[in-house]
């Protein structure tokens, strides 16, 4: 029995369908696996706005950013929550310049935490990145590393919550991972439920030691506009820290949460989503 179900289909079918979902891929401004079917009115939401990347840090992976995500998409924004490695600057940092040269057309790139380092260095020279947004973030210079700045001011607790974990390195070494321990939420996320710390800590991507160690070999934010959240009661990088950085480094605009701890993302989201509003506004 046959039909139009059960009948093969022809070459040109195949090449006809491949170029249509190629064309749907195009108009969304994404050619990777990001690349979805635009309707009409996406089409033209999404070429009025900049597609949006966030990175996240150590102890947390990309759902750390859902609320914002869900708030971005419901403004209009296309929106990727880019998976980082956390193995430090040489793995890090290629692999979001990678993704960044995915997407065609502006972006305005956010990183929280240790997800700055990453950004500061993965941005240098991709001209479709028109602003960067730190979030309780470091802000390095060439040359600096992340252990300096976390020592600069007082008031970081998070090493004393932080489990060493050996694990086995590609070429035969040994390193060492840093997990958040149970009892880290004081130090980490103080503002959130404990309900959800509990699903952070048990979700969470751990970190290199040795990324407080690798040198910055750029600074984005030397030539890109850059906007800052500081979080007022943060734990893990001193406040004291986010404002110096931010304020060497001139940005554009710096918001300050003052009860926020250092997952604002989290905690604030709308006072987050704002900030890259802002940002994607004044440059794109």
């Amino acid at each position: 029995m046959s039909s139009d179900l059960t009948r093969r289909p022809t070459r040109r079918t195949v090449l006809a369908t491949g170029a249509a979902v190629a064309g749907a891929a195009t108009l969304t401004g994404l050619t990777g696996p990001f690349a979805r079917t635009a309707s009409a009115a996406d089409r033209h939401t999404s070429e009025a706005k900049p597609t949006v990347v966030l990175v996240h840090g150590g102890y947390a992976d990309s759902s750390c950013w859902n609320g914002v995500v869900q708030k971005l998409q419901g403004k209009g924004y296309t929106t990727i929550a880019g998976s980082n490695p956390l193995r430090g600057i040489p793995t890090d940092a290629p692999y979001i310049a990678s993704l960044l040269d995915s997407v065609s057309g502006p972006v305005v790139l956010v990183a929280h935490s240790m997800g700055g380092t990453v950004i500061t260095n993965a941005a240098a020279g991709k001209s479709n990145v028109k602003a960067l947004v730190y979030i309780a973030a470091f802000v390095p210079d060439v040359g600096e590393t992340q252990g300096e700045l976390i020592d600069k001011f007082p008031g970081s607790e998070v090493l004393p919550v932080s489990v060493p974990v050996s694990y086995t390195k590609p070429d035969g070494t040994t390193g060492t991972d840093l997990y958040l321990s149970k009892d880290g939420q004081a130090a980490f996320a103080a503002d959130i439920p404990a309900a959800a710390f509990r699903v952070l800590q048990a979700t969470q991507r751990p970190f290199d030691a040795d990324s407080f160690t690798y040198p910055t070999r750029a600074a984005a934010w030397r030539t890109i506009p850059s906007w800052g959240l500081v979080a007022g009661q943060d734990k893990a990088i001193p406040p004291a820290a986010e404002r110096w950085m931010y304020s060497r480094a001139n940005f554009r605009k710096v918001v300050e949460v003052p009860t926020s701890s250092h997952v604002a993302m989290i905690s604030h989201p709308d006072i987050t989503t704002r900030l890259i509003e802002d940002a994607a506004r004044a440059t794109c």
